[in-house]
């Protein structure tokens, strides 16, 4: 299926690595030119490295990357310095650290909103207006499935994030943007074979003194699907999204978990 991406230009955050990895080699592999972005100037450049030589590439496809915080308005006026105009844009930032939410002070509350909530706002607020005026835009925020089914040690991705999707599922169905050829969804992932799952599984592990393998075991119980999603097939669906055949698709939680929300709606 040709996804109709070819010579379109995504901006894909946090894509040194993981899921944001995945989302951009993906875009690339559909002849979309990309700008990466994240934070780590050394894995960052590694990554467009691999994008480049990836033989799945088009010659002609595009990848510039610029190492830059993000959440900053610094860091977002270095990447919009480098290209003001994107068709595609694709929001990650990693989640914030699990915890008690008595511990949490409002400088805490902050970092997580500006991450996870405002961040993602004020990118789709710099780039969604040029994609109406040229019919055609697809923004996709990677969130997560705590939006779905909320886990108490994760308030401060709960309410970030929860917030993202609230302010979503107002602009998505301005007739502006989605009358325009603009849409806007939130990609929702379950347990994915990352780094930072890996990390969890481990903290979890010495937490409550049992092996890794235990600890990775008991999570993967809780799958139906009986294993950890890949970065590539997440990157996949993400593609899609952007593609010219998800138009119809606007202001969606798309939870992409192998079946354990056990919910109906």
């Amino acid at each position: 299926m040709d996804l109709g991406l070819t010579g379109k230009w995504a901006l894909v955050c946090g894509a040194s690595k993981g899921l944001g990895f995945g989302c951009a080699q993906a875009l690339v592999r559909e002849g979309a030119n990309v700008l990466i972005v994240a934070r780590g100037v050394e894995a960052l450049n590694a990554a467009a490295a691999r994008l480049l030589a990836d033989k799945a590439r088009p010659a002609a496809t595009e990848v510039v990357h610029i190492a830059a915080d993000i959440t900053t308005v610094q860091g977002r006026a270095a990447v919009f310095a480098q290209r003001r105009d994107f068709d595609i844009l694709v929001t990650n930032a990693g989640g914030p650290p699990p915890g008690d939410f008595r511990n949490w002070d409002r400088d805490i509350w902050i970092k997580a909103l500006d991450a996870n909530m405002l961040t993602p706002i004020e990118l789709i607020k710099a780039t969604v207006d040029g994609m109406a005026a040229r019919g055609f835009g697809r923004v996709v925020n990677i969130t997560s499935n705590s939006v779905k089914a909320p886990i108490d040690i994760l308030g401060l991705s709960n309410g970030a994030r929860t917030g993202l999707t609230g302010f979503v599922a107002g602009v998505a169905r301005n007739p502006r943007l989605a009358g325009a050829g603009v849409t806007i969804n939130n990609l929702l992932p379950g347990s994915f074979a990352t780094d930072r799952l890996m990390a969890t599984i481990r903290a979890t592990a010495e937490a409550g003194g049992v092996t890794f393998e235990q600890s990775s075991g008991t999570r993967l119980k809780g799958i139906p699907a009986g294993r950890y999603g890949t970065p590539e097939e997440f990157g996949a669906i993400c593609a899609f999204l952007c593609s010219v055949h998800a138009a119809y698709i606007n202001g969606q939680n798309l939870l992409a978990d192998g079946g354990t929300y056990p919910g109906t709606l």
